[in-house]
């Protein structure tokens, strides 16, 4: 079920060419999908602050978009989520997605507080959707490497979309964020092996023919969810 940061990128080519999904349609789904399990892991009567505060930190790739599309679907759901991003991304759809956000009237940030406390104390929760299995590690520099410093350093429970930032798809990280909650999109990489937080798979919409073709071996969906913990 795990699969290598190759085989992932050869599932969404394929889902792309092949089977004539659009990059904007798996997006929406799994930003979907990605609200869904952080308001089972965090819900909102669960949360300590008086407000229900999310902090979404969006990169400028498609996780980041993901993130986005996430950010929406967590305020439609009545959270009050406050979005992030480090550095502009030139991608239209990132764009789209960021207008959305504008639209619906979400707060952003201008830059990230390095002293950690005013993060803890203003936000419930923060999502990490800031790098994913697409970035290559030894290219990131500043201001992501800030960003991921200041995350390494919260109290606040983080929920990472797909992978946890800075940590490698294919090999588990133990010095790098330490999230409460790991939401896997299509299926879980090979890093999330020693993930020991909530673990749940977003993304109810892989072909049947393709997880044969991969060996994916998902596990089974209850009702009409479209996340399940692993």
């Amino acid at each position: 079920m795990f699969c290598s940061k190759e085989e992932a990128v050869a599932m969404e080519t394929e889902l792309l060419r092949d089977y004539g999904f659009g990059r904007q349609q798996l997006t929406e789904m799994l930003g979907h999908a990605c609200a869904t399990a952080i308001t089972q892991v965090f819900p909102l009567a669960s949360l300590e602050k008086r407000q229900p505060t999310v902090l979404v930190a969006c990169g400028p790739d498609q996780n980041g978009c993901v993130g986005l599309a996430c950010a929406r679907h967590l305020r439609v759901f009545e959270y009050i989520p406050t979005v992030f991003i480090p550095k502009r991304s030139s991608d239209a759809l990132h764009q789209d997605l960021r207008l959305q956000c504008e639209r619906m009237d979400l707060p952003f940030l201008s830059y990230l507080p390095t002293e950690v406390q005013l993060i803890n104390e203003a936000y419930n929760l923060v999502v990490d959707a800031v790098l994913g299995p697409e970035t290559e590690l030894a290219s990131v520099g500043e201001p992501f490497t800030g960003v991921l410093q200041t995350l390494r350093g919260l109290k606040a429970p983080i929920a990472s979309l797909d992978i946890p930032s800075g940590w490698d798809a294919d090999e588990s990280s133990s010095d790098g964020i330490s999230p409460a909650l790991l939401v896997s999109l299509m299926t879980p990489k090979r890093c999330a092996l020693s993930f020991s937080g909530a673990h749940f798979l977003a993304g109810r919409f892989l072909p049947f023919d393709l997880q044969r073709k991969y060996e994916l071996n998902l596990p089974k969906f209850s009702g009409t969810d479209a996340v399940v913990q692993l």
